[in-house]
């Protein structure tokens, strides 16, 4: 559909602003993976001369690197290709950092490359001492590989406001004196009219002045039934007209639709979120303080223990080396681009990464009832017939609605499918706007539809239907009734069919000790019946909209809450949410929202997903002790405070721990792979 060109220019203000605060990691502003990635490649393909060129791996290997005229400075240059390559994100990254006075990884990492770039430069050029090109072409190639992990696992930034915005049509049907003009919407007034067709959307808020049809307001309520609309009856921009055409003239346009007013609220949501840090930027940040503090005390202890200048620099350059957080680093990005790979084979998708340090201690999962815990289309659940038979009173009802477009309509047809009815070709069929349709089948006219359009006509209930209407009402179904001329044959009882996984979905949440509640716009009776099918204890009826989002704001004062619901009048409950996951055949706006998006509607995918996200953070847990642990011991090692015993680290060799402690977390996060879910 096109877009809607009157709220698409503060649609998407909203949406950039939000970008910045998506992963809370303002440390990869402007970047994207595809960067990283490019910098990664070429700073890799340079690095290989110079390990083939350094010292170490020539002793190490025992071959003997071809000399030449000039050769000596092929690693120099390679380095400084590579410092300003590949290096100079880090060295951006820390001027940020350092401005919002928040060291990091950044700083620790372009600190350690500065001076080792800088101190090897120096003995390229006449200084005494032993240069650390290998150590810094690697360092350099490990944290691109890092940081490119770790982009393609923050997810893109939020398109909920777009995707609201092209909800409402570019261009309206205005009536006038000479009949309709097309005119786009931003240039309606209020009490001008317009004519909405069968099957387009409102363009505007309005009053309905002429005209009878059924509109789904299913974007907004949540509500599969079509709601009946008649002359003086409010409609609301978004809505999708059914089968008659309105003529409405309009109360609200733009900024001040219902529409917008939702736009709003996602906004607001999604600028109150808390910003979550992730554990490993807190870990690097206390570390770079250690690590700063350690290679200058480092430093200044053997300057005043009387060592020449390149052990001195050596020493402090090995520390923070050993102390780059690369582990740290990759902790927390590794499993999450194997949690999110293993999560999608499974069909959930994760579009926040924090989703999985937030899902592991919930206390209660709030269900939207509409879509997410039924399958929000109607199913024929009882047939009371008075006078033929259920199998005759089914095969009349199948003749008149096959020719009739309401989902109810569907419904029937489908049933009389699934009983293998046959059924009569109807005559003269004719739909009567907002009462049902009527037709003849084998001679005599029949009509199906309201009951209230039966009482109109003062047809006679028999006591079959009269039973089935009292049923129905106490489970709060949708109604059909099947007439002749003189009285009310059948009352056919439609319910919102219950998904099957829903019953065991609820059953393995209670046995994880999570509470279920579920919440619906539904009236009372529809939302009891369908809690008792499911053995739900609590739940909230009658819920509007935006009161959805405070419900999910009380629950939150019992402990952590995740919100499940697929329509877009639940973007805002699942923004408040701590954890918000959408049932994948929702609209796009509320998988805009969530921070998890099951593919499959599949409510057992919500006790996947939190065993997932319980495993993924033990694993966080697991690599962060581990790369701060190592540093823990790596760091006095590397100062020399065993050299009495002369026990030294070189750079190189602290290098090489490095990056065994990198292999190490990576390891253990590929065996995330492993979990059951």
């Amino acid at each position: 559909m096109a877009h809607h060109h009157e709220k698409s220019s503060h649609t998407e203000g909203h949406v950039h602003r939000h970008e910045s605060m998506d992963g809370g990691h303002d440390k990869h502003a402007g970047h994207s993976p595809q960067m990283f990635r490019d910098r990664f490649f070429v700073s890799l393909l340079l690095t290989l001369p110079i390990l083939y060129g350094a010292q170490l791996f020539q002793q190490w290997l025992g071959y003997r690197a071809v000399q030449f005229a000039g050769s000596e400075w092929i690693t120099p240059v390679l380095a400084v290709v590579i410092f300003f390559y590949g290096g100079w994100p880090f060295v951006e990254g820390a001027r940020r950092e350092l401005a919002a006075r928040l060291p990091g990884m950044m700083t620790l990492v372009a600190l350690a490359i500065s001076v080792a770039f800088a101190y090897s430069l120096s003995v390229s050029l006449g200084l005494q001492g032993m240069p650390f090109y290998w150590e810094l072409a690697t360092l350099v190639d490990v944290m691109l590989l890092g940081h490119w992990m770790e982009m393609l696992s923050i997810q893109s930034a939020s398109r909920a406001l777009e995707h609201l915005a092209s909800l409402v049509p570019p261009i309206a049907h205005r009536v006038t004196d000479r009949g309709t003009e097309d005119m786009p919407v931003s240039e309606l007034g209020e009490g001008d009219v317009v004519l909405v067709r069968p099957g387009e959307q409102v363009p505007v808020d309005g009053v309905v002045g002429d005209g009878t049809s059924s509109v789904n307001e299913a974007f907004l309520t949540g509500e599969s039934r079509p709601v009946a609309k008649e002359r003086g009856d409010e409609i609301v921009a978004g809505s999708v007209n059914g089968e008659g055409a309105l003529r409405i003239q309009v109360t609200r346009t733009g900024e001040r639709t219902t529409l917008s007013q939702m736009m709003r609220l996602v906004h607001e949501a999604q600028a109150s979120r808390s910003r979550f840090q992730a554990l490993a930027d807190r870990a690097a940040y206390w570390l770079t303080l250690i690590a700063i503090g350690s290679g200058a005390a480092t430093a200044a202890s053997w300057a005043a223990a009387g060592r020449e200048i390149a052990f001195v620099v050596e020493r402090a350059v090995t520390v923070l080396v050993i102390a780059c957080p690369h582990a740290l680093g990759l902790a927390v990005p590794l499993v999450i681009v194997n949690a999110t790979s293993l999560s999608a084979s499974h069909g959930i998708l994760v579009r926040n990464r924090e989703a999985f340090e937030r899902a592991r201690d919930l206390r209660i999962v709030a269900f939207d009832k509409t879509g997410t815990l039924t399958e929000g289309r109607f199913v024929v659940r009882g047939v009371y017939a008075d006078g033929p038979g259920e199998q005759e009173a089914l095969r009349l009802a199948v003749g008149l609605e096959a020719s009739s477009e309401h989902p109810l309509a569907r419904a029937v047809v489908e049933e009389g499918e699934r009983r293998g009815v046959r059924t009569a070709a109807v005559a003269d069929f004719r739909a009567v706007a907002g009462k049902g349709v009527e037709g003849r089948l084998d001679g005599a006219l029949y009509r199906a539809g309201r009951p209230e359009w039966a009482g109109e006509m003062g047809l006679g209930v028999g006591e079959a239907a009269k039973k089935g209407l009292d049923e129905a009402a106490a489970r709060g179904e949708s109604v059909i009734a099947l007439m002749d001329e003189s009285r009310v044959l059948a009352i056919l009882a439609l319910a919102d069919r219950v998904r099957e996984s829903a019953r065991e979905a609820v059953r393995r949440l209670k046995e994880m000790g999570v509470q279920v509640v579920m919440v619906t716009g539904d009236a009372e009776a529809v939302a009891k019946t369908v809690a008792q099918e499911l053995g739900i204890e609590r739940y909230h009826a009658r819920v509007l909209p935006q009161d959805k989002s405070r419900i999910v704001r009380e629950l939150r004062r019992e402990g952590p809450v995740a919100f499940v619901g697929d329509g877009i009048n639940d973007a805002p409950a699942l923004l408040a949410a701590d954890l918000g996951v959408a049932i994948g055949a929702g609209t796009n706006v509320a998988i805009e929202s969530a921070d998890l998006v099951l593919v499959e509607n599949d409510p057992l995918d919500v006790v996947r997903a939190l065993r997932l996200a319980k495993a993924t953070y033990r694993k966080m847990v697991q690599n962060l002790f581990w790369a701060t642990g190592y540093n823990a011991v790596a760091i006095p090692i590397a100062a020399g405070v065993l050299y009495a015993w002369r026990i030294l680290l070189s750079p190189a060799a602290g290098a090489l721990l490095m990056s065994l402690s990198t292999v190490i977390v990576a390891v253990n996060a590929m065996l995330l792979r492993r979990v059951r879910l």
